[in-house]
C-alpha cells in the first residue's frame, strides 16, 4: 500500500521520535524545517493551575512557525509534526488534549500504551492519521484492529520505552500480514541505519536519542553530553521509573545512588497522572538507545539532519539503490 500523502516528499524518510521533556517546539520547528517529522508528547506541556493552557500555545507557536517558513520557502516546504498522545488510563489529561489536538488539526498523531479507537477517532475526524507504536506482533495486531493508521515497531535498542525483540524479526512477523505505514525504531542513528530499515521493510525510521544531543533539545547540558561520551554499553534497561522497561543512561543512575547492576523491581505500575511522583522523583534519570555511539557532538538539529542525508545517499550509492 502507498504510503500516505502526508509521509511522502520528506527529505529524508524519517520521523523524530516524541522524548519526554527534551521535545518541545523549539526541537520540533527545527526538524520540521530540515525536512523529517519533528514530534512532541502531549504531556510536555506542563502548566500549574490557573496559567494558560500550554498545549494549546506550542500547537499555535509551531503552526505559526511552520507556516511562516512554508511562505518564504515555497520550494522547500517544512514537513509535517506529530503530537504523541499516552492513552494509558492514567493519564488524566486525554481527554483535554484530544480536544485541543483535533480543534488544531494536528496531521499526525503518535499513540502510546495502549490502542483506544476514540483516540483513533477523533484524529480521524481532524483530518489525521494515526501511528502506534508496538513491541510485538500482538500489539501490532490490535492496533490496526482498533483503527491505527500506521504502526511503529519499537525494537530493541530504543530509547526510553523498549522492546525486546530483534528487528529483524519484529519487521518481518508484522509485514506478514500488515502492508500499510510502518516504521522502525531501535538504535538507529545514521543515515546507513535508515536505509537499512527500508532494506528490512519498514517505510521510514524513527530516531530519538541523538536529537537529545542537539542545541534546539530541552536537555540539560550534562544530559546531551553524556549522549555524546556514551555507547552502547552505557546503556541500562529497568522498569524502575516509570513501570515500564526502558533504557536509560548508566552514568545517570550511578549519579542518582543506584547500582545500574542491581536495581530494585518496579514498585508501582506505571503512571502518567497529572504531577505523578514517580516522574518527579526519577527526573535525572535520563533516557537513550543503544546508538548513541554514532553522536560525537552538541550540533544544530539541521546540521544533524543534514548528516543523516548525506549518510543515507552515501549508503544508496554504495549499494547501487536506485533514488
Amino acid at each position: 500500500m502507498a504510503l500516505p500523502d502526508i509521509l511522502r516528499g520528506l527529505r529524508l524518510p524519517v520521523v523524530a521520535a516524541p522524548m519526554f521533556l527534551v521535545s518541545t517546539p523549539d526541537l520540533v520547528i527545527a526538524q520540521c524545517k530540515a525536512g523529517i517529522v519533528g514530534s512532541f508528547p502531549a504531556l510536555n506541556a506542563r502548566e500549574r493551575e490557573g496559567e494558560p493552557v500550554q498545549l494549546e500555545a506550542w500547537l499555535k507557536q509551531i503552526t505559526e512557525a511552520l507556516d511562516a517558513h512554508d511562505q518564504a520557502n515555497p520550494d522547500r516546504p517544512a514537513a509535517p509534526f506529530a503530537v504523541n498522545q499516552i492513552v494509558h488510563r492514567s493519564n488524566v489529561r486525554l481527554e483535554r488534549d484530544i480536544e485541543i489536538c483535533a480543534r488544531w488539526k494536528v496531521p499526525i498523531w503518535i499513540t502510546s500504551l495502549g490502542a483506544r479507537p476514540e483516540v483513533n477517532e477523533a484524529a480521524h475526524g481532524a483530518g489525521g492519521i494515526v501511528l502506534h507504536d508496538v513491541i510485538d506482533d500482538r500489539f501490532a495486531r490490535k492496533a490496526v484492529e482498533k483503527g491505527a493508521d500506521g504502526l511503529i515497531a519499537v525494537a530493541a535498542g530504543a530509547g526510553g520505552h523498549a522492546g525486546v525483540q530483534s528487528p529483524f524479526a519484529l519487521i518481518r512477523e508484522i509485514r506478514a500480514w500488515f502492508d500499510g505505514p510502518l516504521l522502525l525504531s531501535g538504535a538507529i542513528a545514521t543515515g546507513g541505519g535508515v536505509l537499512a530499515a527500508q532494506a528490512m521493510g519498514a517505510d521510514l525510521a524513527y530516531l530519538g536519542s541523538a536529537f537529545i544531543a542537539t542545541e534546539e533539545a530541552n536537555a540539560a547540558e550534562d544530559y546531551k553530553q553524556m549522549i555524546v561520551e556514551g555507547g552502547a554499553a552505557d546503556i541500562v534497561t529497568s522498569a524502575l521509573f516509570t513501570g515500564v522497561s526502558g533504557n536509560y543512561l548508566r552514568p545517570s543512575i550511578v549519579r542518582a545512588g543506584l547500582d545500574p547492576d542491581d536495581l530494585p523491581p518496579p514498585d508501582r505500575m506505571m503512571d502518567f497522572g497529572s504531577g505523578a511522583s514517580k516522574a518527579k522523583a526519577w527526573k535525572d534519570i535520563w533516557g537513550a538507545g543503544q546508538g548513541i555511539g554514532a553522536v560525537e557532538a552538541v550540533v544544530p538539529a539541521a546540521d544533524l539532519i543534514a548528516r543523516l542525508a548525506a549518510e543515507y545517499e552515501a549508503a544508496r550509492a554504495r549499494l547501487g539503490v536506485a533514488p
